[in-house]
């Protein structure tokens, strides 16, 4: 018989390091979107057009070096097939990386269990949680960055990629491709605000966020 092998088996509770102690709830848990995530965060969309520019700009360089078009338009040939697999490549990372993280959200903390090749839990008491913001995209996955206060220093190259971009200072820990992030953005408001009892799957879905909202990007 087959047996599935689990991972993350050591966990007491799935993405948590340690059972909540009693008069603690959990209520919400849940993981990037690995699509959005390889767009936002590993950027593998402008991994094809960085390479289609090259090819352009040498194919350019060839028709004013007077070379004809079907000798000027050779460097796509190869460069596109790079540009692909280089999003392949990135896009397989931001899969691995929404596959192994765990963002949960309890009535006390926040807890985020990531890293591909190395697992730790950056566990976040809400009272180290100075401000949160929201960052919707089209489709209504998001970023959750979270400001967290002064006294309290984590590594950006330990969050990445679940950090907020090129806040490398005070790095800023980011619930990064949450789908139905205004839903969870709204719970997690009211739990910063000490009044999240209802887990989210029981609440109605038009309940919604009470955070900043940030321009999306691409």
């Amino acid at each position: 018989m087959t047996r599935h092998h689990d991972d993350f088996a050591f966990e007491p509770v799935r993405g948590l390091p340690a059972v909540l102690p009693p008069g603690e709830r959990m209520l919400w848990q849940g993981a990037p979107r690995w699509q959005d995530l390889a767009v936002h965060a590993f950027h593998a969309r402008k991994a094809i057009w960085y390479f289609a520019a090259l090819a352009a700009f040498a194919a350019t360089l060839r028709l004013g070096e007077g070379a004809s078009l079907e000798v000027a338009v050779r460097p796509f040939g190869w460069l596109i097939p790079m540009g692909l697999a280089a999003a392949g490549l990135l896009a397989g990372m931001a899969y691995l990386s929404a596959r192994t993280t765990v963002y949960t959200i309890t009535s006390k903390r926040l807890v985020m269990r990531i890293g591909m090749a190395m697992q730790v839990s950056i566990n976040l008491p809400f009272n180290q949680i100075d401000s949160a913001a929201l960052r919707l995209f089209a489709n209504g996955s998001g970023d959750i960055p979270l400001k967290i206060t002064r006294k309290e220093r984590l590594a950006y190259l330990l969050l990445w990629p679940h950090a907020r971009p090129f806040h490398f200072t005070h790095p800023q820990p980011c619930l990064r491709a949450i789908p139905e992030a205004d839903r969870v953005a709204g719970l997690l408001a009211a739990a910063l605000s000490g009044q999240a009892i209802t887990p989210l799957n029981e609440m109605p879905r038009t309940a919604g966020s009470s955070l900043t909202q940030q321009p999306a990007a691409a």
